[in-house]
């Protein structure tokens, strides 16, 4: 392999995904995935990479990483590893020109123009408007969000953090549910619940509001479980994460103005699709008020690509906004 090529990372918690892409392109070459804790910081696992697809770092221009947490600060601390360095040092060990680091969020946003549609699925709505502005969000770890709006420059990110607004209960039994994750954790943020840890204290507050012992302890062994069609109580957890989700979705496009659609992206939503399609998802997305008519017109789409965060890291690269 010769030629100009930039490097392009999206670093979670446990895996390291990394590629490489052609200047101005966001077409993915050489994807590779990586366990963190097998390596010391981000520049060793990014010339291992280099390594194992026997490519020199001197054929490497420019590089962009999207993770987790704050990147606008000289020195970096990944939310969910040990990985941590400065911004100085990480482009003086990748011998890069341009280093660009964006919230994974970001990131995600970024990749809505270049989805292709078959790894899209529409959950209601009418037909895409593309030129207007658009909101993804996912839970995952926590619950992430970013707008992303078109300008006469091209797509500008909005970098945002919504998965810490707090949690509206709107029934009686999610008052009973606010009450309790209150008394665990005092404030209680959307992510409390629209997370993979979200999940287990949603669960957890179902079983004790119905008088039985929780049985599952992890997201997947609840959603493992729920999927199956042979635990009631899972299920019902499940559907009530979607329905949450579809309030807390329909808050955000309203705030944002997102006519343009709503992408559901993260580590969760894309493993359930059919199931989050027959969930009370869009009921509630659409339970706005006077607003309804409006949320009725606007497209979800579930994001089934597998890697939107290397994608929108590519597109990072040429965008003069990030």
């Amino acid at each position: 392999m010769t030629g100009g090529y930039s490097l392009i990372g999206d670093i979670g918690g446990t895996n390291a995904r990394f590629a490489l892409v052609r200047p101005n392109s966001v077409r993915l070459e050489q994807i590779r995935v990586l366990p963190v804790r097998e390596h010391e910081n981000l520049d060793a696992a990014a010339h291992h990479y280099l390594r194992e697809i026997q490519l020199e770092v001197a054929d490497i221009s420019a590089a962009c990483f999207a993770f987790a947490g704050p990147v606008h600060l000289e020195h970096i601390k990944l939310t969910n590893s040990h990985w941590a360095f400065s911004k100085d040092q990480m482009r003086e060990q990748l011998g890069v020109e341009t280093l660009k680091l964006v919230n994974d969020f970001t990131a995600m946003a970024l990749s809505i123009p270049y989805l292709a549609k078959e790894n899209l699925v529409q959950v209601g709505g009418g037909p895409v408007q593309d030129s207007l502005p658009k909101l993804a969000i996912g839970p995952g770890t926590g619950l992430g969000t970013a707008g992303l709006v078109r300008a006469s420059c091209g797509w500008i990110p909005l970098a945002a953090e919504g998965g810490h607004v707090d949690f509206a209960a709107t029934t009686p039994l999610e008052i009973q549910i606010l009450q309790k994750l209150t008394e665990r954790f005092g404030r209680v943020s959307v992510e409390r619940i629209l997370s993979g840890q979200g999940l287990v204290n949603l669960y957890q507050c179902h079983c004790e509001l119905q008088g039985q012992a929780p049985i599952h302890r992890l997201p997947k062994e609840i959603t493992g479980a729920a999927l199956s069609g042979q635990d009631p109580m899972a299920a019902a957890t499940l559907g009530h994460f979607c329905e949450i989700l579809g309030r807390v979705a329909g808050n955000a496009a309203l705030t944002l103005g997102a006519l343009g659609g709503v992408y559901i992206v993260g580590g969760i939503i894309p493993r359930f699709v059919e199931f989050f399609r027959q969930s009370g998802f869009r009921a509630a997305f659409e339970d706005k008020g006077r607003m309804k008519v409006l949320m009725e017109q606007i497209p979800v789409q579930v994001v089934v690509e597998p890697h939107p965060g290397l994608i929108g890291a590519a597109a990072a690269l040429s965008n003069s906004e990030v």
